[in-house]
């Protein structure tokens, strides 16, 4: 039986000093999409946080791709973010330089060395996101659409197992904001796992898909895809 490629248990979340979300029990498994929503200050984006080792782990315990992050050490969350495709709502791209450039600034920062390689990944990463010959231009001639699929190209540079979306569409149109989600759910095709935060209820109601819900200082998970 495969293994999951998220498995939290018993974690307890913190913002700050308060206690958020405790006893969070959450099993991901591969090629799934699984929506994270509740509302600002529920402890959503502290949970992504953890999952990519930007908040330390105090209770309970998180592996991730095959990396458990109890007690991880600070010269090792790199490697664990190799594994990892990281998205935001800000898109957090470079704007002094190219789109070509932005994938490259983050390929050389993990390790990639053979410019053909790297160029040859720049396109397959570009023409996976519908972004074809757009490699040199710079992000403030894209839209914000455009500039949000750089930005999962970016995450894509390096296979992730994994990709944290932490709300992509939060920034974009409706139809925009549909695009977006229908390019992430088709990743899952090649067996990337998505968790994605966001409020967009439009959103997670055309493209129905599993939902964890934060609450009250609890999860509620679905489980299964709600339809409704």
């Amino acid at each position: 039986m495969e293994a999951n490629v998220i498995d939290i248990k018993n974690v307890a979340v913190y913002q700050g000093a308060n206690l958020v979300l405790s006893n969070v029990n959450i099993e991901v498994k591969k090629g799934e999409f699984v929506y994270l929503i509740g509302k600002t200050g529920s402890g959503k984006s502290s949970l992504l946080k953890m999952l990519y080792a930007e908040i330390p782990l105090k209770e309970g315990s998180i592996t991730i791709a095959n990396t458990e992050l109890k007690g991880i050490k600070e010269k090792d969350i790199p490697f664990v973010r190799r594994k990892l495709g990281i998205v935001f709502q800000d898109f957090q791209l470079l704007y002094d330089r190219s789109v070509n450039d932005n994938l490259i600034f983050v390929m050389q920062a993990t390790g990639w060395k053979d410019k053909n390689e790297i160029k040859k990944r720049c396109d397959e990463v570009l023409s996976k996101v519908n972004l074809v010959n757009k490699g040199v231009k710079m992000p403030h001639e894209l839209s914000g659409g455009e500039q949000q699929r750089v930005a999962i190209a970016r995450a894509l540079v390096n296979n992730p197992e994994v990709i944290l979306a932490d709300e992509p569409t939060g920034n974009l149109d409706p139809e925009t904001s549909e695009g977006i989600v229908q390019l992430l759910k088709d990743l899952t095709q090649t067996g990337c796992s998505i968790v994605m935060a966001t409020h967009d209820f439009m959103v997670f109601k055309k493209f129905p898909a599993r939902i964890i819900k934060c609450e009250n200082g609890e999860i509620i998970d679905s489980v299964v895809p709600v339809n409704n």
